[in-house]
This record gives structure tokens, C-alpha cells and sequence, in this order.
């Protein structure tokens, strides 16, 4: 009896969460896009790059056609023998109007992406910055509906929720959790007050702004070096806002040990800067507790839960994502849950994690001490 009542109870606070999902996601469907201010300010887009990605020419094609009056695209290596390096050459001699430019960046920092951006911030001409990761490609119209947002009163970020595309099927198995499990977490997060958050998908704020934090060089020691930048930004008086306008990620892990440790990776960062957050995570998993439903013979609420859980995660994947291919998923998303039940433990578990084919030990506050890097 006493099991039957605790699996009642957890349950309803699970089926709560969905529908706060759902709500969440109407929200963001209903929200007023702010106008096109009368002047579009110039805009420095820095893309930080390690490697050759999936698809990696087409995305930063999509960032070179926008229509937008004035803007620069400056790409940041370590070295000049980076496997991407051809690939910007290209797109350099396929836009020669366009000032893009290839960058070598010899700062070194512990989060080498943050020493990366230190040297790109330097060259950088325009009062706008724009740094997204550099497997993102946004549609048509992105720089302007992104500007439009930091123009609002108050806002100092602009970041972007997205979706995910794979070819392999591990790869396939991630896109379903990020396009209907985190990328509504995101959208509850807006919707119940949460102030800092920022995603490597887009992160657009005034130089002004960076400047009043310290530059990246105040986040060149942490791991979630786009979260620890949206929170000072924030504790700095202004507001982080999620645009409308969705950007695509491309998965570019073919084997399910790639993906299982990229997961784990997330889930450790995201324990070390969320402190005791994280503890609460698996109240979003309905699919585990609808199976734990299912044993205690609870099966109207197994299927309450998997009914909630399989709405809420369409509502974004398919409407706001405009991930139509989420439709055959559906069912699969419960399923997830237990997969993400299993990383949220292994989070929990340890503090290191594979980081760009680096053993890393975090502290508890997110940081990467020097003596760690193996």
C-alpha cells in the first residue's frame, strides 16, 4: 500500500512537470517576436573550430548568406593544420565580398575554446558579438531576428533553443533527447524564472556587456564556458532571452559508446554548475516512472504518463523545433528517459569526463584546474 501511494505521488509530480512542459512550449509558440529595430548595429560572429564537423561547410554557409546590412564571420583555430582550415578556405573564395576571416589562435587557456575566443574578440570590429559552436546552421533570417531580440529593454543575451540531425543511428538516438528532452527543459527553465542560461547554439550579446564581465578571459577556466557566460552577464542586471527562430546541430557520433560519454560529459558539467539542481532531475523522466507504474500495477497512470511525456516532448521537437522527423520517434520518447535516467546516474558517479580527447577532473564549481588535463 505504502509503494502504491509513493508511486501515485511521484508519478503526479511527474505528470505535472509534462504538462508544465507543454504549457512551456505553448508559451514560447505564443510569445510576441520583437520588431526589426530601425537600425540593425553591425555584428561580429565568432566561430571557435576544432576539427572537421558533419555537414561543417553547410553550416557555416548558412551564417555567410544572411540578410543582414552589416556583419563579419571570423573563424578561430589553434593551428592552421586544423582539418577545418580547407573548408573556411573555401567559403572564403566562394564569398569574397564578405569579410570572413581565418584566424590562428595561440592563446592558451584551460578551456582552449575560451582562449580561442579571447584572440577572435581582439580582431573583432562590430558592437555585437554572435558566438555559436561551429555545427550550427541557422536558417535564413537568423541575424536579424537575433538582434531584434538584444534590442528588447533589459536584454543583454540572446540565446537559441535547437534541434539535432544525425545519419547514424546512435547519432539519431541523441538528436530524439535533444530536440524532446533538453531543449524543453529550456523552455521550463523561461517559464518558471530561471535567469542564466545560455546555449553554445547562439550566444549574442554587446561588446559593452562582455566588457562588464571581464571578457572570456573571466570564463577561460571553466568547462561550461556558454553557461558561465550567460550568468554573469545576468547577475550583471541584465536578461538572457531565448529567440524564436530554432538553429540546427548536427550529431555527428556513429557509435553508442560516442554518444553514452558525450552524454555523460553533459550530465557532469551540467551537475558541477547547477550544484543541487541536479539532484532533482529525474522528476522529468516520466518514462521511468511510468514503468515503475507499470510493475506496481498502475497501469491508467503508466499510460497517463507516457500519453504526457510523448505530447510534451512533440510540442517541442515538432512545433517549436519544426522537427517533423521527431513524428516517428514518438514513441521511442519514453523510452529515452531511461537511457537519461542511467547518464543523470553516471553524472553523479564521477568528475571527469572526455573533452576534445582530454581526461579532465572538474572541481565542484565547474572549473578545469590546470594540473588536471591529462
Amino acid at each position: 500500500m505504502v509503494l502504491t501511494y509513493a508511486v501515485t505521488l511521484i508519478g503526479a509530480v511527474a505528470s505535472a512537470y509534462q504538462l508544465l512542459s507543454l504549457a512551456a512550449a505553448i508559451r514560447h509558440l505564443l510569445s510576441r517576436e520583437p520588431a526589426e529595430p530601425t537600425s540593425l548595429p553591425a555584428v561580429s560572429i565568432l566561430k571557435p573550430i576544432h576539427g572537421l564537423d558533419p555537414a561543417f561547410l553547410d553550416a557555416i554557409r548558412s551564417h555567410a548568406v544572411q540578410d543582414y546590412p552589416e556583419f563579419e564571420v571570423l573563424f578561430g583555430v589553434r593551428a592552421l593544420d586544423d582539418p577545418a582550415v580547407p573548408e573556411i578556405r573555401r567559403l572564403i573564395e566562394e564569398f569574397p565580398a564578405l569579410r570572413i576571416r581565418l584566424i590562428e589562435c595561440p592563446t592558451s587557456t584551460p578551456n582552449a575554446k575560451a582562449g580561442v575566443l579571447m584572440d577572435l574578440a581582439a580582431e573583432a570590429r562590430h558592437p555585437v558579438l554572435l558566438v555559436n559552436d561551429s555545427d550550427i546552421r541557422v536558417p535564413q533570417g537568423y541575424l536579424r531576428r537575433v538582434v531584434a531580440a538584444l534590442d528588447e529593454p533589459g536584454v543583454g543575451l540572446v540565446t537559441c533553443i535547437y534541434t539535432a540531425r544525425a545519419d547514424s543511428l546512435p547519432g539519431k538516438w541523441e538528436a530524439l533527447g535533444i530536440s524532446t528532452d533538453f531543449a524543453p527543459s529550456i523552455l521550463v527553465a523561461r517559464l518558471i524564472g530561471v535567469r542564466e542560461f545560455g546555449m553554445g547554439s547562439t550566444l549574442c550579446f554587446r561588446v559593452a556587456q562582455l566588457r562588464e564581465i571581464g571578457g572570456f578571459a573571466a570564463i577561460a577556466d571553466y568547462l561550461a564556458d556558454d553557461y558561465q557566460l550567460a550568468k554573469r552577464i545576468t547577475q550583471s542586471g541584465y536578461r538572457a532571452v531565448v529567440s524564436k527562430v530554432p538553429v540546427t546541430t548536427h550529431v555527428g557520433d556513429d557509435t553508442w559508446v560516442g554518444v553514452w560519454r558525450h552524454q555523460v560529459r553533459w550530465a557532469r558539467t551540467i551537475r558541477v554548475s547547477k550544484g543541487g539542481g541536479y539532484v532533482g532531475l529525474p522528476v522529468t523522466h516520466a518514462g521511468l516512472w511510468a514503468l515503475l507504474a507499470a510493475a506496481a500495477g498502475q497501469w491508467w497512470l503508466a499510460g497517463v504518463l507516457c500519453l504526457a511525456r510523448i505530447a510534451s516532448g512533440l510540442a517541442t521537437g515538432v512545433l517549436v523545433l519544426k522537427n517533423r522527423a521527431m513524428l516517428l520517434w514518438a514513441p521511442l520518447i519514453p523510452l529515452w528517459d531511461l537511457w537519461a535516467f542511467a547518464v543523470w546516474a553516471a553524472g553523479l558517479a564521477g568528475d571527469t569526463v572526455l573533452w576534445r580527447g582530454r581526461k579532465i577532473k572538474l572541481m565542484s564549481s565547474g572549473r578545469i584546474p590546470s594540473n588536471s588535463i591529462q
